[in-house]
């Protein structure tokens, strides 16, 4: 357990960024799940916009280093291959 005031201080920074970077990668799910659902509709304007809008949070999650970037990048790419095979 932490003892010295310095260790008790980085404990509650922590929490509170683990609140912060919940909250983040919260929001980068709802914006792909929004996705997902577009394209399970098929409906590919829907889909073209969800796409935009899941690919920007995406990036300010891994900006903001809630993602790895390598990650961010590979479920970017992920998201446009579907975009794609439903636009054919």
């Amino acid at each position: 357990m932490a003892n010295n005031p310095g260790a008790k201080k980085a404990i509650r920074k922590i929490a509170r960024r683990t609140e912060v970077n919940k909250a983040r990668r919260s929001r980068v799910r709802t914006y792909v799940r929004k996705f997902e659902e577009a394209l399970a509709a098929g409906d590919a304007a829907v889909a073209k916009t969800a796409f935009i809008e899941a690919q920007s949070e995406l990036m300010r999650a891994v900006s903001k280093g809630v993602v790895h970037k390598n990650t961010g990048a590979r479920k970017v790419s992920r998201l446009a291959a579907a975009l794609k095979k439903l636009a054919a």
